[in-house]
């Protein structure tokens, strides 16, 4: 027997798709993720500063980082079915650029990041029922606008910076 794979939605994904017990899995792997991400927290920030501090400290960096590795990757599957393989990347790295500006800790910019992906989701669906677009590229360019407002305080702060020099004697 053949057996038909939609590989359309592995790449683009399709949110609007997604039955009840893909959330529950999501929600159930998302809370495991974060108790595990939780557990070894202190390990992989000792290792992201220093791997030999960390092991000094007897803190199993490798391991830390190895697991880190193992729930990426279970993110990754878990979140495939919804946004797809492609635009998952866009929503791990988008939210986190544009909460680096405003955290101070590693502690703040994680939840921030969590923040700032949830209110792009919204926002993008919002989008895409508004606009007729695709949900998940929808998703990826809120996301995406999220970040360049993030970068609308810089630029304002260069442009009164060199007005300001260009007034000094």
């Amino acid at each position: 027997t053949w057996v038909r794979i939609d590989l359309m939605s592995f790449l683009f994904g399709d949110i609007l798709a997604v039955s009840t017990a893909d959330i529950t899995t999501i929600y159930l792997g998302g809370a495991a993720v974060i108790a595990i991400l939780i557990a070894i927290w202190r390990p992989l920030l000792a290792a992201s500063v220093s791997t030999e501090l960390a092991q000094a400290e007897g803190l199993h960096p490798r391991r830390a980082r190895l697991i880190f590795m193992l729930l990426m990757a279970a993110m990754i599957a878990m979140a495939m079915k919804i946004v797809g393989i492609i635009l998952i990347t866009a929503l791990l790295i988008i939210p986190a650029a544009a909460a680096r500006r405003f955290a101070a800790t590693p502690e703040q910019m994680a939840v921030l990041a969590s923040v700032l992906g949830a209110v792009a989701v919204g926002s993008g669906l919002m989008a895409s029922l508004e606009f007729d677009t695709p949900s998940g590229p929808s998703i990826v360019v809120a996301a995406f606008v999220i970040f360049l407002a993030t970068m609308l305080p810089i630029a304002i702060g260069r442009r009164e910076a060199a007005r300001a020099g260009r007034r000094a004697p």
